[in-house]
């Protein structure tokens, strides 16, 4: 019997283990998933805060990017928001 015992214990110890990979597996490929949109939004908010000045302002360029004020608003906090961290490496660089 005890044998038979940790047979079973054995192949509840290799689904277990099968299990954890694959979520493992799972959370790696979100957190990459995650970085990607990151970087895609900074490089969009570059974009958007770019259009706001070709346009002139957050309404005509709401109006030209066929795009909610209020997310261009939120994409030019993005954008001040990375060049305020950009400026704090600077700053820390040169120190």
């Amino acid at each position: 019997m005890s044998v038979q015992s940790s047979e079973r214990a054995l192949s509840r110890k290799q689904r277990l283990q099968e299990k954890q990979r694959r979520q493992l597996a799972v959370v790696d490929t979100v957190d990459k998933a995650e970085a990607k949109v990151r970087k895609a939004e900074v490089e969009l908010a570059g974009a958007v805060a770019e259009a706001v000045q070709v346009f002139g302002d957050e309404e005509s360029a709401s109006e030209g990017l066929d795009m909610r004020v209020e997310t261009i608003r939120r994409f030019l906090g993005i954008a001040r928001d990375e060049a305020a961290a950009a400026h704090g490496a600077e700053a820390a660089d040169a120190s």
